[in-house]
């Protein structure tokens, strides 16, 4: 499965704190007050920034259980959170069947899906619909990208990195900017009642270090998939990051949550 670091996602923390739909968010929090005890089960956990976002919101006897597959991540998270209300498990999200689901009322997840194939979510959903579980799936890349200042090459480097989203990150083919329709989809489905919301990056002059890492990790995904000229993605590069420290430098990002009852 492709790793992210603790650097990056440090990064992008506040700025997905912020760009979460707040009343998705909130509905999320009362399907899980709504059972008591509770239990929530959150995936590709990395450091625990949805723990960090969502046990602040929740009142009762709530119990965590934080999943992820990379050790390092998983130890930080451990690190910061240690407590008897959470259990830390490493393991191989891809192995579905032995995920901790026995008695979850919600499962959570974070820039996640849009990572996985069609395969993988559809037998994810099936599974969840057999354990009655609930999920809330938030910061589903959506293959938006604009500018507000604009370069001619932006909507060829955003073209080229939704292809290169769609190679296998550890889960089979990606679904990439399309996972949040095909999620939805899915779960309906499977019975579920679900809703979805707008959660984009809108990152300005004070996002500059994220913007940096991000607008580098575009361009190494562009070069690879190689659609586009060597020497004009270049030019894109170096313009969007002398462009960082104008005021009116606007970069937005779609993303999609999802929110899905049964």
């Amino acid at each position: 499965m492709s790793g992210f670091g603790k650097d990056w996602l440090a990064l992008r923390e506040p700025v997905d704190r912020r760009s979460r739909d707040a009343a998705l968010l909130d509905r999320a929090v009362h399907a899980v007050q709504r059972q008591s005890p509770a239990s929530v089960l959150d995936i590709g956990c990395g450091t625990g920034s949805t723990f960090r976002t969502l046990a602040p919101k929740l009142r009762g006897a709530v119990s965590w259980t934080l999943f992820d597959y990379d050790e390092d991540l998983l130890a930080e998270a451990e690190r910061r959170h240690a407590s008897d209300d959470i259990t830390f498990v490493n393991g191989d999200l891809t192995q579905i069947s032995a995920l901790p689901l026995d008695r979850v009322t919600l499962v959570t997840a974070s820039a996640l899906f849009d990572l996985c194939s069609h395969a993988f979510m559809k037998q994810f959903v099936e599974t969840l619909a057999w354990q009655r579980a609930a999920i809330y799936a938030a910061l589903n890349y959506d293959g938006e990208m604009h500018w507000s200042m604009e370069h001619p090459a932006d909507e060829a480097v955003t073209k080229a990195f939704n292809a290169h989203q769609l190679t296998d990150k550890g889960f089979g083919p990606s679904a990439g900017a399309d996972a949040w329709r095909v999620l939805k989809e899915t779960l309906e489905m499977c019975g579920f009642s679900v809703s979805i919301a707008e959660s984009p990056w809108l990152m300005g002059r004070d996002d500059a270090d994220l913007q940096r890492q991000f607008l580098d990790g575009v361009a190494r995904a562009v070069s690879e998939e190689g659609s586009v000229d060597a020497a004009e993605l270049r030019d894109w590069h170096q313009s969007r990051l002398q462009s960082i420290s104008q005021t009116a430098s606007l970069c937005r990002v779609g993303h999609q949550d999802v929110l899905a009852l049964i």
